[in-house]
């Protein structure tokens, strides 16, 4: 009986390891904010995915006079021609201490990509896209995905 009930603890231990080295604070859905409008852009899916974190837009926030699911016609290469909605423009972020960098982000406004790193602050996802010494930092505010 004493064995029974190591091997159930154990079991547990290993279930409750499995989910906290899984799941991270940045994992989740947040709500894009455009840095020179102060409008809400999208939302992005940020998920973990063979030790990187990666995001792809599952909501626009368009004009009704606007294409609302509009195909990337400044965006290049794997991304030429490709909705707007699926597309992952967060790739390859790697934790780093408080921050999460190395990795890449793009821009289908601009059909651009630029370095990246994030960090929260008061509650909130500060996305920083950069090259060289020249960068812009938004404000990702986290979303309840409703059901």
């Amino acid at each position: 009986m004493k064995t029974l009930f190591k091997i159930i603890g154990l079991f547990l231990l290993i279930s409750s390891y499995n989910v906290m080295a899984t799941t991270d604070p940045l994992t989740g859905t947040y709500k894009t904010i455009d840095d020179e409008t102060g409008t809400a852009k999208s939302i992005v899916q940020i998920y973990q995915k063979n030790g990187a974190f990666y995001g792809k837009i599952i909501k626009l926030f368009r004009k009704k006079s606007e294409e609302q699911d509009p195909i990337c016609d400044k965006c290049t290469g794997k991304r030429k021609n490709k909705k707007i909605i699926g597309m992952i423009i967060l790739e390859n972020l790697k934790k780093d201490g408080k921050e999460y960098s190395g990795g890449t982000i793009y821009s289908p406004k601009k059909g651009k990509e630029y370095d990246c790193k994030m960090w929260f602050e008061n509650g909130k996802l500060k996305v920083r896209g950069y090259v060289a010494f020249f960068y812009r930092t938004q404000t990702w505010i986290p979303q309840e995905v409703k059901k």
